[in-house]
Parts: C-alpha cells; sequence; structure tokens
C-alpha cells in the first residue's frame, strides 16, 4: 500500500525534532551555544538526504540508499510546509492584538526598513560593480549576473527558482544554478555564521533578555519548564461549540484567504495592464507572506470593531506561531540543495564572499547606527533575511529573544509589508534582469546606488539618532 508522502513528511519532521530536542537536553555545548532542537534536527535531516547521505551510499555503490532517506515527493511536500508554516507566521503577526497607529507603525518599521532598503539595494550595488570590475572582464558572463547576489541572498531559493523563465528567456539559462546554488550555500552559511554572532553578542551582553549559558538555570538550558503547568494560551470559546484553538486557526485561515485574494486581484492587474502590454511580469513573484500579513491586519480590524466578545486570544497565535516557526526550520532545511551550484565555481564564490561580506559589514557597522534600540536583536533578524532566508532570521531571533519582549519580531514584521513588494522577491527583484538587459548595467547601477544612499542617510540621520523606534513613545 502506498504510503501518504503528507503524513510521510510530518512523521519524518515528528522523528526529527524528537531527536533534535533529545540531543540538545543531553548535549551541554548545544545548550551553551543556544543551538534550538529544531535547527538541530533539520540539520540531521540534511545530513540524511541525498546530497549527503546518498552521495556517500553511491560512493559505497548502496544503489538503495543512493536518493538519501527521503522521495522526491516528499521533499515536494517540505518545500510546501516551508511555505505555509512563513505564511502562517505572518498572517498572525497582528491577530489579537490592537492594530496600532500608522505612525507608530512607521516609527517601528523605519530602522528596519531603512536598514533592510540599504542592504538590499547595496547588493545591487556590489554586484553589478563586481561584474563592471571582475566578472565580465575576466570571466565573460552575462551582465545579469550582477543580480545574482540580490536575487539569491535577501530573495531566496524560493525567488531563484521562481524566475527560472526570466534566466532563460533572457539567455542566461546557467544563472539559475548559480542563483539555486547561492542560495543554498548562504542559507547553510548563514545559518553557521548566524549562530556565531547570536552567542558572541549574548557573551559580550549586547541583548536584552537573553542570559548568559552560565547564569542560566538546568532547567533553562534543556528548554524546558520548573513549574508543574505552564498555561499555553487563554480559551475563548467553550469546547461544545467550537475549540478554542479551531476558532484561532479560523481567523489565521481567514487571514491568508485575504492575502490570497490581494495577490490575484495584482495578478490580474497586472495581467490586464503592463503585463500584456510589454510581456513583463512581476507581482506573480511577490511572494504570499507579505500579503498574508496584510490580510491579518484587515480581519483584526474587522474582529475588533464588529465583534463585541473576546475570541483571537493573542498567547494562542504565539503558540500557532511557534509550532509553524519549528516545522519551517527543519523541512527549510531539510529541502536545501546542496548539488546545483553548476559550472561557474569562480563566478559563484566571488559572489558569495562579496554578498556575505556585504552582509556582515552591515550588521557590525551600518545596523549599529541606523537600529540603536535593541541592535543585536534586530541585526538577528535583519541577517538572516539577508542571506536566503527569513527563517534563517526568525531562528536567530528565536535564540535571543524566544519570548518576542523586545519589539524586534513586531517591527520586522511591519518592514516587511513595505519591502517585500520590492526587495527580496519583490516587484524590483523580479524586474531587476529585464532592466539590466533593457539598459545595461550601467543605468541600473547608478538607480541602486542613489536607492541605497537615500534610504542609508534616513536609517543613520533620521532612525539612528533617536527619532523613531527609539523614542519613548514609539
Amino acid at each position: 500500500m502506498e504510503l501518504n508522502p503528507v503524513l510521510v513528511a510530518f512523521v519524518i519532521l515528528g522523528i526529527l525534532l524528537a531527536a533534535g530536542h533529545a540531543l540538545r537536553v543531553r548535549s551541554g555545548p548545544l545548550q551553551r551555544y543556544f543551538i534550538p532542537a529544531s535547527l538541530i534536527a533539520g540539520l540531521l535531516g540534511l545530513l540524511l538526504g541525498k546530497d549527503v547521505l546518498g552521495q556517500g551510499a553511491s560512493l559505497l555503490g548502496l544503489s538503495a540508499l543512493s536518493g538519501g532517506l527521503y522521495s522526491e515527493d516528499v521533499l515536494q511536500v517540505m518545500t510546501g510546509i516551508t511555505d505555509i508554516s512563513i505564511t502562517l507566521i505572518f498572517a498572525a503577526l497582528f491577530l489579537g492584538k490592537p492594530i496600532p497607529r500608522l505612525k507608530k507603525m512607521w516609527n517601528q518599521a523605519g530602522p528596519h526598513l531603512s536598514y533592510g532598503m540599504t542592504i538590499g539595494w547595496g547588493q545591487y550595488v556590489l554586484g553589478l560593480l563586481l561584474f563592471l570590475l571582475i566578472l565580465g572582464p575576466l570571466f565573460d558572463i552575462s551582465p545579469l549576473a550582477g543580480a545574482l547576489i540580490e536575487i539569491s541572498l535577501q530573495g531566496g531559493t524560493g525567488t531563484a527558482a521562481g524566475l527560472r523563465s526570466t534566466f532563460e528567456s533572457l539567455g542566461f539559462p546557467e544563472g539559475v544554478d548559480i542563483a539555486m546554488g547561492l542560495s543554498a550555500s548562504s542559507i547553510i552559511l548563514g545559518l553557521v555564521t548566524g549562530v556565531l554572532f547570536v552567542n558572541y553578542t549574548v557573551r559580550k551582553g549586547y541583548t536584552s533578555h537573553a542570559k548568559k549559558a552560565e547564569d542560566r538555570t538546568q532547567a533553562e538550558k534543556e528548554g524546558r519548564f520548573e513549574e508543574e503547568h505552564i498555561p499555553a494560551a487563554e480559551k475563548t470559546t467553550r469546547a461544545e461549540a467550537m475549540d478554542s484553538l479551531t476558532a484561532n486557526l479560523v481567523a489565521v485561515f481567514l487571514a491568508i484567504g485575504a492575502g490570497m485574494l490581494l495577490q490575484q486581484s495584482l495578478v490580474w492587474l497586472e495581467q490586464v495592464t503592463w503585463g500584456s502590454a510589454y510581456e513583463v511580469y512581476i507581482v506573480k513573484h511577490i511572494p504570499l507572506f507579505p500579503l498574508a500579513l496584510v490580510g491579518g491586519v484587515l480581519v483584526q480590524w474587522v474582529y475588533g470593531r464588529f465583534l463585541p466578545f473576546p475570541l483571537i486570544d493573542r498567547g494562542m497565535m504565539l503558540r500557532i506561531q511557534g509550532v509553524a516557526l519549528d516545522l519551517m526550520i527543519v523541512s527549510a532545511i531539510v529541502s536545501i540543495s546542496l548539488s546545483q551550484i553548476g559550472q561557474h565555481i569562480f563566478v559563484f564564490l566571488i559572489l558569495l564572499l562579496f554578498g556575505l561580506g556585504w552582509n556582515w559589514f552591515g550588521i557590525f557597522v551600518i545596523a549599529k547606527k541606523m537600529m540603536p534600540d535593541h541592535w543585536a536583536e534586530r541585526s538577528a533578524l535583519e541577517y538572516g533575511q539577508s542571506t536566503a532566508m527569513t527563517t534563517t532570521g526568525l531562528l536567530l531571533l528565536q535564540m535571543v529573544d524566544p519570548e518576542k519582549k523586545t519589539p524586534a519580531f513586531d517591527s520586522f514584521g511591519y518592514k516587511q509589508v513595505i519591502f517585500e513588494p520590492f526587495l527580496g522577491g519583490g516587484l524590483f527583484t523580479a524586474a531587476s534582469m529585464p532592466l539590466i538587459a533593457a539598459f545595461g548595467p550601467v543605468p541600473v547601477l547608478i538607480s541602486a546606488a542613489l536607492l541605497m544612499v537615500i534610504w542609508g542617510a534616513l536609517g543613520i540621520f533620521y532612525f539612528g539618532k533617536g527619532s523613531g523606534a527609539s523614542r519613548p513613545d514609539a
């Protein structure tokens, strides 16, 4: 009898999470360096896949294990779980709490938005300069390579894969392999270097709530509560009518539905306007999760305006987000492909090293000037997003601010509403290669540099000087 690949995928996730938690409980170094069970589980799962176990088995002549322990159907489900989980997280971001005023949202999101835009546009500047000075003259590669750092590191594997037809239609099909390799490699390196960054900031005392390893109790090190009963959330409905978890999930699903409706409306608008006129399709590459966040705002507004009784509980929403985050981290790491670097190894290495170097310069130099309030927590989030996965940023924040006591998580969520439609898989990310092909690398370089300077100045001289999120009334 054929097994359902969806159920198989969840069984594997359960086994990996159980193994990861067991290893963490019994390992002092894993506790000391704040390594969460989900990250351990994901790395275990990656080792059991086709690119590690499968390659080793092939070398030993064990053909039965040449594909690793997962079938292609299961890996496809894992990829789907990643996309669903991040959508759940952002759909629930505003549910269960009052919608802040626009001024407060801007004040909180501004530092993150300024930083994200500076790093994102800077990735284009860096990539195009590398093409003009090194990649083009030495390796005779397409000028479209100048867009690969932002597409791969800020956009991630989903964006790189989604732009396959664009790569091919513009005569740069090998760009897909380079982009996917950059994304996969930067995810792994981003996780490793991100964990190092977290431990550095905790030990230096830069974090607000994360304790040093030596200051934590044994129960805290093992990731458990010492109390006999810890309420997870408040019940809002009686079980004979509808379970409280069901009621809160309904709100999340409605938020996602509203996001889907908005997404399809934008795709239709593009289809009947510039898309059909110029054969340039941009909106369809925007991921669902930032639009699901907008859907959550709409659902929360309707709920707060028209329902006179409590139905959505913030504690329950945090639990839903927590489950989704754990599943997302494991499934995202397990589904990484390590074999898609392609034949342009030197181009790949140059883009990867310079791209990660720019991100490191960002968190240690630029971030301190733009986000002085809770710098370490905010930087962890931004570093994760700028190294191929928002998931990585959420994981790093989970390590330094697991209870979301700093404004970093909410501020980052506000930022995504404005940031994602443009960079990191948004409008300009999708349009960048057609623009380079149409106008050449130099005009795009000049435009990106101008925007980088504008956003950088706003972040440093407005938000970095105490205006916005660092103000007491923000």
